[in-house]
């Protein structure tokens, strides 16, 4: 049954890089996206937690980045193949997957997304991990936009998504590491917020029964 529901959730992702996804995935609002994966993260944490009972936080973030890079990679290679045209929806779906990790990493750690703050800290968290700097209150507010501005932040240095056949393996590549580079920076957050709220239950603990 795990394996049937991996499957399945990894089919709901490729389907979303139809035109009509796209152009629906694009219209969305980051926040409302954000909103919109928080029960999803849910499952997909505690599928992954009932699978792996004795992995560290830490192992099972890792678990959560290295399926997205599976997608990650497959959505390279399909892009390298149609080279320069399908550049934008590369980056749409791109920035989607992104937002899903971050989203998924930030459900492990306990953050409460349902909270504007927790949801301005993931976005820019997202910029960061992009060199767009923060973008809570002055950033795009719309995942196409902010495809676009990814593209123009980043020109063409990704070459390999401009050129067709050839290059499917090295976007693909790049699409990889990217997803491991941005789960990395969110690990890296998250891990601290963990201890600051550790630590903080423990000195709330201690105030209660007067030590």
């Amino acid at each position: 049954m795990a394996f049937y529901d991996g499957v399945t959730e990894r089919l709901g992702f490729m389907k979303k890089l139809t035109p009509a996804e796209l152009k629906k995935l694009g219209a969305l609002r980051l926040s409302d996206l954000i909103q919109g994966e928080i029960g999803r993260a849910r499952v997909r944490v505690a599928a992954l937690e009932k699978r792996y009972p004795s992995a560290t936080t830490k192992e099972l973030a890792q678990r959560l980045v290295d399926e997205k890079k599976s997608l990650a990679s497959m959505v390279g290679g399909v892009s390298g193949v149609f080279g320069l045209i399908s550049l934008p929806a590369d980056l749409t779906f791109m920035a989607y997957l992104q937002i899903v990790l971050l989203t998924d990493v930030a459900t492990l750690y306990k953050a409460n997304l349902k909270t504007e703050r927790a949801r301005g800290e993931l976005l820019d968290l997202f910029g960061y991990a992009n060199g767009l700097g923060p973008l809570h209150r002055s950033g795009p507010k719309v995942l196409g936009k902010l495809a676009a501005l990814l593209l123009a932040k980043g020109g063409m240095t990704t070459l390999g998504r401009a050129m067709p056949l050839v290059a499917a393996p090295i976007t693909a590549y790049l699409n990889n590491q990217h997803i491991q580079m941005v789960g990395e920076q969110a690990v890296r957050f998250y891990e601290g917020f963990d201890k600051a709220h550790a630590k903080a239950r423990t000195a709330k603990r201690k105030a209660a029964s007067g030590e």
